[in-house]
């Protein structure tokens, strides 16, 4: 029982914390892996994991969502950006496609590679606000970025603020509009795994309970400590720790 809960913690940080930071939840989660062999990871358990973030991203940013009125035009926005991953999304993991990309070397890479990506893209000194310079035209541009965080390694979070940098956008508002973007992504993945989870015999326990309750902590923590973190401060942390990230998976490799 101990044993379970520590299990269900563990897993909680990685995904409420990698989630929302610009690092890869995937090489997180392989390099852990490779320590450890977890026995409370399910199917269940993982859908669980991710409403609590979806649950987290919702209530953080519920003043946003509840002023329909006023924010009707960002909504839209969001909604209209989200569909390239959506799509693409559902026809990878139809055709199992999906599961062809889970390959620790092509982790590794990505890790890698879009590090480097970040930190080109976090260059510009632009300031741009989503309030006033989002159109349907840039969040297109992030939404089709977006589509490439469906390759392990790397980072949803990270690759949708490396796409509105690229847009001149500032490091605050790049990071809320990617939050934003993350609870239609949340939702389809949960939608997908409910799907899946018809097929198995389901019995919710107390290791359910925490894992929502405990990825909804993380997950909130995350966020309010990256947008006030970032309001300072430039990506190169993140991306010099994806860097040593991807050379321990590069040792592990080879």
């Amino acid at each position: 029982m101990f044993q379970n809960i520590i299990e269900v913690l563990i897993l909680s940080a990685i995904q409420g914390i990698s989630e929302f930071l610009p690092i890869s939840s995937s090489a997180h989660l392989i390099l852990v892996s490779s320590l450890y062999e977890f026995k409370s990871n399910s199917l269940l358990i993982d859908i669980s994991l991710h409403l609590g973030s979806l649950l987290a991203i919702t209530y953080f940013f519920r003043n946003d969502l509840l002023d329909v009125k006023n924010n009707k035009r960002l909504l839209g926005l969001v909604i209209f950006g989200s569909i390239p991953l959506i799509f693409t999304g559902y026809i990878l993991y139809s055709t199992d496609l999906i599961y062809s990309l889970r390959n620790i070397k092509v982790i590794a890479w990505t890790t890698l590679i879009f590090a480097i990506i970040l930190y080109i893209a976090d260059k510009s000194r632009f300031d741009k606000k989503i309030s006033t310079n989002l159109n349907y035209q840039s969040i297109l541009f992030i939404g089709l970025f977006q589509i490439l965080s469906l390759v392990p390694g790397v980072s949803r979070a990270g690759i949708t603020i490396t796409a509105a940098r690229i847009l001149k956008f500032n490091r605050y508002d790049s990071s809320k509009v990617s939050f934003l973007l993350s609870i239609p992504a949340l939702s389809g993945a949960s939608f997908l795994g409910l799907k899946d989870l018809f097929n198995e015999s389901i019995q919710l326990n107390y290791l359910v309970f925490l894992a929502i309750v405990s990825s909804f902590i993380f997950s909130f923590l995350t966020v309010k400590f990256f947008l006030n973190y970032i309001n300072k401060f430039s990506m190169n942390a993140f991306v010099i720790y994806r860097i040593l990230i991807a050379l321990v998976l590069f040792y592990i490799i080879y």
